[in-house]
Protein backbone atom coordinates (compact mmCIF):
# COMPACT_ATOMS: atom_id res chain seq x y z
CA UNK A 1 0.00 0.00 0.00
CA UNK A 2 1.12 3.48 -1.03
CA UNK A 3 2.64 5.42 2.33
CA UNK A 4 1.18 8.72 0.40
CA UNK A 5 -1.83 9.84 1.11
CA UNK A 6 -3.84 13.07 0.96
CA UNK A 7 -2.80 16.24 2.63
CA UNK A 8 -4.65 16.45 6.29
CA UNK A 9 -5.10 19.77 5.63
CA UNK A 10 -6.97 19.59 2.40
CA UNK A 11 -10.44 20.52 2.68
CA UNK A 12 -13.12 19.71 -0.86
CA UNK A 13 -15.35 22.81 -0.88
CA UNK A 14 -17.83 22.88 -3.65
CA UNK A 15 -18.40 26.29 -5.40
CA UNK A 16 -22.14 26.52 -6.77
CA UNK A 17 -21.48 28.62 -9.71
CA UNK A 18 -23.76 28.95 -13.15
CA UNK A 19 -22.08 29.69 -16.57
CA UNK A 20 -23.20 31.20 -19.33
CA UNK A 21 -26.83 31.91 -19.08
CA UNK A 22 -27.13 34.98 -20.08
CA UNK A 23 -25.26 34.67 -23.38
CA UNK A 24 -24.86 31.37 -25.50
CA UNK A 25 -20.96 31.03 -26.98
CA UNK A 26 -20.30 31.29 -30.22
CA UNK A 27 -20.11 27.79 -32.36
CA UNK A 28 -16.46 27.96 -32.26
CA UNK A 29 -15.73 29.59 -28.91
CA UNK A 30 -11.99 28.91 -28.61
CA UNK A 31 -10.63 31.31 -30.31
CA UNK A 32 -12.67 30.65 -33.87
CA UNK A 33 -10.51 27.11 -33.90
CA UNK A 34 -13.07 24.45 -34.73
CA UNK A 35 -10.34 21.61 -33.28
CA UNK A 36 -9.53 23.28 -30.32
CA UNK A 37 -13.76 23.89 -29.74
CA UNK A 38 -14.56 20.08 -30.69
CA UNK A 39 -11.98 18.99 -28.03
CA UNK A 40 -13.35 20.50 -25.34
CA UNK A 41 -17.00 19.96 -26.73
CA UNK A 42 -16.50 16.32 -26.98
CA UNK A 43 -15.35 16.14 -23.59
CA UNK A 44 -17.88 17.93 -22.55
CA UNK A 45 -20.69 15.93 -23.53
CA UNK A 46 -19.10 12.95 -21.61
CA UNK A 47 -18.91 14.64 -18.46
CA UNK A 48 -22.86 14.49 -16.73
CA UNK A 49 -23.33 10.50 -17.81
CA UNK A 50 -19.45 10.42 -16.63
CA UNK A 51 -19.95 12.14 -13.19
CA UNK A 52 -22.91 10.30 -12.50
CA UNK A 53 -21.09 6.85 -12.60
CA UNK A 54 -18.28 8.81 -10.81
CA UNK A 55 -20.71 9.78 -7.87
CA UNK A 56 -23.04 6.49 -7.89
CA UNK A 57 -19.61 4.41 -7.66
CA UNK A 58 -18.03 6.19 -4.59
CA UNK A 59 -20.93 6.85 -2.85
CA UNK A 60 -21.64 2.57 -2.79
CA UNK A 61 -18.63 2.82 -0.34
CA UNK A 62 -19.56 6.27 2.13
CA UNK A 63 -20.72 4.03 4.89
CA UNK A 64 -17.55 1.69 4.81
CA UNK A 65 -14.93 4.28 4.70
CA UNK A 66 -13.29 6.10 7.99
CA UNK A 67 -15.25 9.33 9.03
CA UNK A 68 -13.03 11.83 7.42
CA UNK A 69 -13.03 9.89 3.75
CA UNK A 70 -16.55 9.17 4.21
CA UNK A 71 -17.25 13.70 4.39
CA UNK A 72 -14.49 14.31 1.47
CA UNK A 73 -16.87 11.32 -0.33
CA UNK A 74 -19.90 13.66 0.28
CA UNK A 75 -18.24 16.68 -0.91
CA UNK A 76 -17.14 14.77 -3.73
CA UNK A 77 -20.95 14.11 -4.62
CA UNK A 78 -21.81 17.34 -4.36
CA UNK A 79 -18.93 19.02 -6.51
CA UNK A 80 -19.52 16.28 -8.90
CA UNK A 81 -23.65 17.04 -9.20
CA UNK A 82 -22.81 20.91 -9.76
CA UNK A 83 -20.51 20.28 -12.30
CA UNK A 84 -22.99 17.68 -14.16
CA UNK A 85 -25.60 20.26 -13.82
CA UNK A 86 -23.10 23.30 -15.75
CA UNK A 87 -22.08 20.51 -18.33
CA UNK A 88 -25.54 19.80 -19.31
CA UNK A 89 -26.07 23.18 -19.94
CA UNK A 90 -23.16 23.96 -21.76
CA UNK A 91 -24.37 20.71 -23.37
CA UNK A 92 -27.54 22.20 -24.77
CA UNK A 93 -25.98 25.25 -25.87
CA UNK A 94 -23.66 22.92 -27.96
CA UNK A 95 -26.87 21.28 -29.67
CA UNK A 96 -28.29 24.45 -29.69
CA UNK A 97 -25.59 25.33 -32.54
CA UNK A 98 -27.43 22.44 -34.76
CA UNK A 99 -24.35 19.84 -33.27
CA UNK A 100 -26.02 16.22 -33.25
CA UNK A 101 -24.70 14.33 -30.18
CA UNK A 102 -26.28 11.69 -30.30
CA UNK A 103 -24.01 9.40 -31.51
CA UNK A 104 -21.14 10.67 -28.65
CA UNK A 105 -23.78 10.31 -25.70
CA UNK A 106 -24.51 6.98 -27.57
CA UNK A 107 -20.76 6.27 -26.93
CA UNK A 108 -20.99 6.67 -23.39
CA UNK A 109 -23.53 4.60 -22.33
CA UNK A 110 -21.51 2.13 -24.36
CA UNK A 111 -18.08 2.34 -22.73
CA UNK A 112 -20.03 2.76 -19.19
CA UNK A 113 -22.28 -0.56 -19.56
CA UNK A 114 -19.32 -2.40 -19.85
CA UNK A 115 -19.19 -2.84 -15.73
CA UNK A 116 -23.30 -3.23 -15.52
CA UNK A 117 -24.21 -5.88 -13.38
CA UNK A 118 -20.26 -6.21 -12.25
CA UNK A 119 -19.45 -6.02 -8.41
CA UNK A 120 -18.87 -2.30 -6.90
CA UNK A 121 -15.43 -2.39 -6.85
CA UNK A 122 -15.10 -2.92 -10.57
CA UNK A 123 -17.58 0.49 -11.32
CA UNK A 124 -14.86 1.85 -8.15
CA UNK A 125 -11.72 0.56 -10.08
CA UNK A 126 -12.85 2.13 -13.56
CA UNK A 127 -13.81 5.62 -11.57
CA UNK A 128 -10.40 5.75 -9.98
CA UNK A 129 -8.43 5.69 -13.32
CA UNK A 130 -11.11 8.10 -14.80
CA UNK A 131 -10.48 10.73 -11.97
CA UNK A 132 -6.85 10.36 -12.46
CA UNK A 133 -7.31 11.41 -15.93
CA UNK A 134 -9.29 14.37 -15.19
CA UNK A 135 -7.19 15.50 -12.22
CA UNK A 136 -4.02 15.37 -15.48
CA UNK A 137 -6.03 17.05 -17.65
CA UNK A 138 -6.96 19.83 -14.77
CA UNK A 139 -3.69 20.27 -13.89
CA UNK A 140 -2.62 20.77 -16.84
CA UNK A 141 -5.58 23.43 -18.02
CA UNK A 142 -4.77 25.80 -15.36
CA UNK A 143 -1.06 25.33 -15.57
CA UNK A 144 -0.77 26.14 -18.85
CA UNK A 145 -3.14 29.34 -19.77
CA UNK A 146 -2.49 28.62 -23.69
CA UNK A 147 -4.80 26.07 -23.75
CA UNK A 148 -8.22 28.41 -23.21
CA UNK A 149 -6.25 31.17 -24.66
CA UNK A 150 -8.66 32.85 -26.79
CA UNK A 151 -12.03 31.52 -25.15
CA UNK A 152 -14.96 32.96 -24.88
CA UNK A 153 -14.63 34.10 -21.05
CA UNK A 154 -17.70 32.26 -19.48
CA UNK A 155 -16.90 29.08 -20.89
CA UNK A 156 -13.04 29.13 -20.10
CA UNK A 157 -14.26 30.06 -16.65
CA UNK A 158 -16.41 26.86 -16.58
CA UNK A 159 -13.41 25.03 -17.54
CA UNK A 160 -10.93 26.62 -15.07
CA UNK A 161 -13.66 25.83 -12.15
CA UNK A 162 -13.96 22.68 -13.22
CA UNK A 163 -10.30 21.85 -13.41
CA UNK A 164 -10.11 23.58 -9.67
CA UNK A 165 -12.57 21.40 -8.00
CA UNK A 166 -10.81 18.10 -10.00
CA UNK A 167 -7.86 18.91 -8.70
CA UNK A 168 -9.28 19.49 -5.51
CA UNK A 169 -10.98 15.81 -4.92
CA UNK A 170 -8.27 13.91 -7.10
CA UNK A 171 -7.68 11.40 -3.81
CA UNK A 172 -11.19 10.70 -3.48
CA UNK A 173 -11.86 7.58 -5.54
CA UNK A 174 -8.08 6.66 -4.86
CA UNK A 175 -8.52 6.55 -1.03
CA UNK A 176 -11.97 4.64 -1.24
CA UNK A 177 -10.20 2.38 -3.70
CA UNK A 178 -7.13 2.18 -1.38
CA UNK A 179 -9.61 1.41 1.33
CA UNK A 180 -11.77 -1.37 -0.49
CA UNK A 181 -8.81 -3.21 -1.43
CA UNK A 182 -7.09 -2.80 2.47
CA UNK A 183 -7.23 -6.72 2.45
CA UNK A 184 -5.69 -7.27 -1.06
CA UNK A 185 -1.79 -8.00 -1.67
CA UNK A 186 0.30 -5.21 -2.73
CA UNK A 187 0.84 -6.93 -6.46
CA UNK A 188 -3.05 -7.96 -6.87
CA UNK A 189 -4.06 -4.47 -6.24
CA UNK A 190 -1.21 -3.10 -8.43
CA UNK A 191 -1.81 -5.43 -11.62
CA UNK A 192 -5.73 -4.81 -11.30
CA UNK A 193 -4.90 -0.68 -11.35
CA UNK A 194 -2.66 -1.01 -13.68
CA UNK A 195 -4.64 -3.31 -16.29
CA UNK A 196 -8.01 -1.42 -15.30
CA UNK A 197 -5.86 1.75 -16.40
CA UNK A 198 -5.10 0.28 -19.63
CA UNK A 199 -8.15 -0.29 -20.73
CA UNK A 200 -9.59 2.95 -19.48
CA UNK A 201 -7.08 4.63 -21.56
CA UNK A 202 -7.72 3.19 -24.78
CA UNK A 203 -11.05 3.24 -24.64
CA UNK A 204 -11.08 6.56 -23.44
CA UNK A 205 -8.75 7.83 -26.26
CA UNK A 206 -10.70 6.11 -29.14
CA UNK A 207 -14.06 7.24 -27.71
CA UNK A 208 -13.00 11.10 -27.33
CA UNK A 209 -11.33 10.69 -30.49
CA UNK A 210 -14.28 9.51 -32.23
CA UNK A 211 -16.68 12.37 -30.74
CA UNK A 212 -14.31 14.85 -31.83
CA UNK A 213 -14.47 13.83 -35.52
CA UNK A 214 -17.41 13.40 -35.36
CA UNK A 215 -18.40 16.76 -34.65
CA UNK A 216 -15.72 18.34 -37.22
CA UNK A 217 -17.66 16.18 -39.64
CA UNK A 218 -20.74 18.30 -38.82
CA UNK A 219 -18.69 21.61 -39.41
CA UNK A 220 -17.71 19.89 -42.80
CA UNK A 221 -14.06 18.94 -41.97
CA UNK A 222 -13.60 15.35 -42.71
CA UNK A 223 -10.78 13.24 -44.24
CA UNK A 224 -7.20 11.91 -43.47
CA UNK A 225 -6.10 15.66 -43.41
CA UNK A 226 -8.83 16.71 -40.66
CA UNK A 227 -7.48 13.74 -38.62
CA UNK A 228 -3.94 15.10 -38.41
CA UNK A 229 -4.58 18.51 -37.66
CA UNK A 230 -6.47 16.85 -34.83
CA UNK A 231 -3.20 15.23 -33.75
CA UNK A 232 -1.63 18.08 -33.94
CA UNK A 233 -3.49 20.42 -31.40
CA UNK A 234 -3.50 17.20 -29.27
CA UNK A 235 0.16 16.02 -28.62
CA UNK A 236 1.57 19.13 -30.53
CA UNK A 237 0.31 22.38 -29.89
CA UNK A 238 -0.85 23.43 -27.79
CA UNK A 239 -0.24 19.55 -26.73
CA UNK A 240 -2.94 18.51 -23.66
CA UNK A 241 -2.63 14.95 -24.39
CA UNK A 242 1.37 15.12 -24.94
CA UNK A 243 1.63 17.59 -21.83
CA UNK A 244 0.23 14.93 -19.67
CA UNK A 245 1.58 11.53 -20.37
CA UNK A 246 4.50 11.99 -17.89
CA UNK A 247 1.79 12.03 -15.21
CA UNK A 248 -0.03 9.41 -16.92
CA UNK A 249 2.43 7.02 -17.01
CA UNK A 250 3.20 7.90 -12.90
CA UNK A 251 -0.12 5.61 -12.15
CA UNK A 252 1.83 2.75 -12.73
CA UNK A 253 4.95 3.80 -10.42
CA UNK A 254 5.46 2.01 -7.06
CA UNK A 255 3.59 4.10 -3.94
CA UNK A 256 1.92 5.93 -6.43
CA UNK A 257 -1.07 8.34 -4.84
CA UNK A 258 -2.69 11.63 -6.77
CA UNK A 259 -1.26 13.62 -4.08
CA UNK A 260 2.63 12.77 -4.65
CA UNK A 261 2.33 15.57 -6.85
CA UNK A 262 0.78 18.73 -4.44
CA UNK A 263 -0.39 20.86 -6.88
CA UNK A 264 -3.30 23.11 -4.64
CA UNK A 265 -1.11 26.31 -5.98
CA UNK A 266 -2.95 25.64 -8.70
CA UNK A 267 -6.34 25.93 -6.82
CA UNK A 268 -5.35 29.42 -5.67
CA UNK A 269 -4.97 31.09 -9.16
CA UNK A 270 -8.55 30.48 -9.66
CA UNK A 271 -9.96 30.20 -6.42
CA UNK A 272 -10.08 33.52 -5.37
CA UNK A 273 -12.68 34.28 -8.31
CA UNK A 274 -15.55 31.69 -7.47
CA UNK A 275 -15.14 32.41 -3.50
CA UNK A 276 -18.80 33.90 -3.08
CA UNK A 277 -19.79 30.35 -4.09
CA UNK A 278 -18.37 28.22 -1.71
CA UNK A 279 -21.04 26.28 -0.31
CA UNK A 280 -20.34 25.80 3.30
CA UNK A 281 -19.79 22.20 4.85
CA UNK A 282 -22.34 19.55 4.72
Amino acid sequence: MSKAKTPDDLTITPRDVRFGRDRAPKRWWLNGDAYATAFYNALSVTFPKGEGYFIDSVRAYQDQVPPRLAQEIRAFVRQEAIHTREHMAFNRQVTDHGYDTSRLDARVDHELSITRGKPPIANLAATMALEHFTAILAHELVADPRHLAGGEQQVADLWRWHAIEEIEHKGVAYDTWVHATRDWSRFRRWRIKALVMLIVTFKFFRGRTAGMLDLLAQDGLTGAGVKWRLFGYAFGRPGMARRVLGAWAAFFLPGFHPWNLDDRALIGLVDSEFAAARLAPA
